[in-house]
């Protein structure tokens, strides 16, 4: 767990917000956010799609503990985690949009497979 991005936040406030980018991305199935967020973000996500696979009790309550929304975690067991059963990693696709119009910071765009 060495070599983790701080992306200029406390640690309260980081966790919180990879919590939100997580949770946004299994319920929209896509996002769009700066380069470096969406690789931390990515990690985590994929994490959370191999719990699912598993399918047992244990690994839905480690999911339960850390995304925040109980529908998108039935939704993440139920329909999101069967469509990668065959398939060993490598659940999100990320893209790169470019620079952000106001600070010129790279964007990428998140999306699960």
């Amino acid at each position: 767990m060495a070599n983790r991005r701080k992306l200029g936040r406390p640690t309260d406030h980081r966790k919180a917000m990879l919590r939100n980018l997580v949770t946004s991305l299994l319920r929209e199935g896509k996002i769009e956010t700066t380069v470096t967020r969406a690789k931390e973000t990515k990690r985590i996500a994929e994490k959370m799609i191999t719990l699912g696979k598993k399918g047992d009790l244990h690994s839905r309550r480690q999911a339960l503990a850390y995304i925040y929304d109980e529908t998108v975690v039935k939704n993440l067991f139920d329909e999101v985690a069967p469509k990668y059963a065959d398939r060993n990693g490598g659940y999100t696709r990320l893209l790169k949009l470019g620079p952000r119009r106001g600070d010129g910071s790279e964007m990428a765009m998140l999306e699960l497979l």
